[in-house]
């Protein structure tokens, strides 16, 4: 593999790389180093929890506290702590049955699972913390070594988390890389064993071209326009609660947030009322309320702004929650935005093509849940789909009926914490999952042994040239119908 020289970032990258891969190979890896390491991304999180939510918030201007205690401490804690426990069970043998009649002459068939060796973990902005451990999570319990690219849309978190690793890990365990899009570039174009991203459709793109070249395997986490179907058999009120409880977490910068909801037509006035009425009662007010958090940058304020100036340029109904009119003209060192309702917009219109990944969310009505389903279907699948509903038919037919990475009944989001459920897209909003067992298995090589009976089956049949009668015979009593 050829080492740049003119960058050291890409050298060191090239260099860790040798050393994992070595690393790995050296001697198996046993369950009490897994644990070891889990233990020790635990102690990492918590120990420097008060750091790493300080730092997140500056990152974003503005960030709530108690959000990323919730998101990203908590949540990634308890990824690592679910791998951590599990582990042993994960690492057994599975045994797998031979065929008749190699099975009865002795033959064995079994599972072992190995580490792949070098893991690219990816990570993105929106939960800076998370897309990274939460995947290093299965990473480490099958046995890898993993490098890690933060985003450089949160550089002081990103150096923060290069900080620390170096502190609770050596480099030919976890490394963690800095930089920008040529960094980033670079390292998905790194031989890896295999290589996870989360962040944007777009990007991913290129990740999968540059890793073709590798012939890397890829897990991919997305997003895309997660829709939301109320039905009229759930209580508008409850329903009205549990989706802007979901979309005010990280004001929308969630991969899972709900994007477009649903209504019945005649339930859309009462609808928007209880979801201005909610809101408020969680936000009296906006800037300067420690619990809203702010857009993460001007870029990202300046996209959404772009989406609802299209939206009112196409005539539009925008219902803007601002309790205390407040003026968000003049921030200072923050891009705070109020929560937005699109109320049946076009599908012209920038926010029903865009995943929308902040404080706005449209509002559709229909009259015939197929209509739902046809308009759902006939968009790129999504990362999640949300059912509000007491209707085991409909709920079924929803089930059976669309294609998502995931689905969550009567809340939002909540899939993301059933550590054993697998977590992930399909098509545009994702490829692979992980999480749990499913991430040791995505992480881990399965490897088929199968160990032979000490008789000749072959020439106990007569299966050996030059054939014969026997061979035909043995034959004959195989092939059946």
């Amino acid at each position: 593999m050829s080492t740049p020289d003119n960058n050291p970032v890409l050298t060191a990258m090239h260099t860790t790389l040798e050393r994992q891969r070595k690393l790995v190979t050296a001697s198996p890896v046993s369950a009490e180093l897994r644990i070891d390491r889990l233990s020790r991304a635990i102690d990492l999180i918590f120990d420097n929890r008060d750091r790493i939510v300080d730092t997140l918030s500056k990152d974003f201007g503005h960030r709530s506290s108690h959000q990323s205690l919730m998101s990203d401490i908590y949540a990634t804690i308890e990824c690592l702590k679910h791998s951590k426990k599990h582990l042993k069970k994960w690492m057994r043998v599975e045994t797998r049955k031979a065929p008749f009649p190699m099975n009865i002459m002795g033959g064995k068939a079994r599972v072992e699972y190995q580490p792949k060796g070098v893991i690219g973990i990816i990570g993105t902005w929106n939960f800076p913390l998370n897309t990274v451990f939460a995947p290093l999570a299965g990473v480490l319990a099958a046995g890898n070594c993993a490098m890690i690219k933060c985003s450089e849309v949160t550089p002081k978190t990103g150096a923060l988390l290069e900080e620390l690793v170096n502190t609770y890990f050596s480099n030919d365990e976890v490394a963690v890389f800095n930089g920008g899009p040529d960094i980033g570039a670079h390292f998905s174009a790194l031989p890896f064993d295999h290589l996870i991203f989360t962040g944007a459709t777009s990007i991913a793109r290129h990740i999968l071209r540059a890793a073709a070249d590798n012939l890397c395997p890829v897990t991919l986490e997305l997003g895309g326009k997660s829709p939301v179907i109320i039905s009229n058999s759930y209580p508008l009120h409850d329903a009205v609660e549990r989706i802007f409880s979901g979309k005010v977490l990280n004001m929308g910068q969630v991969c899972l947030s709900p994007d477009y909801v649903f209504v019945p037509e005649d339930q859309l006035d009462e609808f928007c009322d209880a979801a201005s009425n909610y809101v408020c009662t969680l936000f009296p007010n906006v800037l300067n309320n420690p619990d809203y958090s702010s857009v993460v940058n001007a870029r990202h304020y300046q996209r959404l702004s772009s989406y609802l100036d299209d939206a009112r340029d196409k005539g539009a109904d925008i219902r803007e929650i601002n309790p205390a009119n407040e003026d968000f003209t003049q921030q200072q060192n923050s891009h705070k935005m109020p929560l937005t309702l699109i109320v049946n917009p076009s599908d012209d219109m920038l926010v029903m093509q865009e995943e929308l990944f902040g404080p706005i969310i449209c509002i559709k009505t229909y009259t015939n849940l197929d209509d739902c389903i046809n308009f759902i279907n006939d968009r790129p699948r999504p990362l999640a789909l949300y059912y509000f509903g007491k209707n085991p038919n409909e709920q079924r037919r929803i089930l059976d009926s669309t294609v998502s990475g995931a689905v969550t009944i009567n809340d939002v989001i909540f899939h993301v914490s059933c550590e054993d459920l697998p977590f992930g897209g399909i098509g545009p909003s994702g490829m692979g999952s992980y999480h749990g067992l499913d991430g040791f298995k995505t992480f881990s090589h399965a490897k088929a042994v199968y160990k032979q009976s000490n008789i000749n089956l072959q020439k106990l049949g007569g299966m050996l040239p030059p054939y014969g009668d026997k061979c035909d015979k043995t034959l004959n009593s195989m092939i059946r119908k």
